[in-house]
């Protein structure tokens, strides 16, 4: 799995594009920002999914996941407030998982607590089904549940 960190909003939209060139298994993570002094999320449910995502999507062959690291919603003045107001994201709240292709974000997603093991596993069976081609797993194993 090649990790790609969203560093400015304003990038987002090459980053995706480049990382589709690599890839058809492309994820797009949103997740608190790392506080300074902890190097650690506010958000305590992207702490907890954080290395379950990685895990999984890591799993899968040739795929790419893009962090997006966002600030709080009460944050009015920051950058990252854009993917909340952007029609073809509507970030609500996070951790978010999306599968991107080349027609945009997949219809489904994955919100706070569905970003479990068995949920996330779910979620790339099912994006890999709805486009119309299977992504293989690096390794395979049977569903765990958390």
């Amino acid at each position: 799995m090649k990790c790609i960190r969203v560093s400015d909003p304003a990038s987002f939209d090459a980053l995706v594009t480049g990382a589709l060139k690599q890839s058809d298994a492309v994820y797009v993570l949103f997740f608190g920002r790392e506080a300074p002094g902890t190097s650690k999320s506010w958000c305590s449910d992207c702490v907890i999914a954080d290395p379950l995502v990685r895990e999984e999507i890591g799993r899968v062959e040739n795929s790419v996941l893009l962090e997006v690291p966002v600030d709080r919603s009460t944050d009015k003045d920051s950058a990252t407030n854009t993917f909340r107001k952007r029609s073809d994201i509507k970030l609500t709240r996070i951790p978010t998982l999306l599968r991107w292709s080349k027609a945009g974000p997949a219809a489904i997603r994955l919100v706070e607590d569905e970003c479990n093991r068995t949920e996330i596993r779910r979620y790339i069976a099912q994006t890999d089904e709805n486009s119309g081609h299977a992504t293989p797993l690096l390794e395979s194993e049977e569903p765990v549940d958390d």
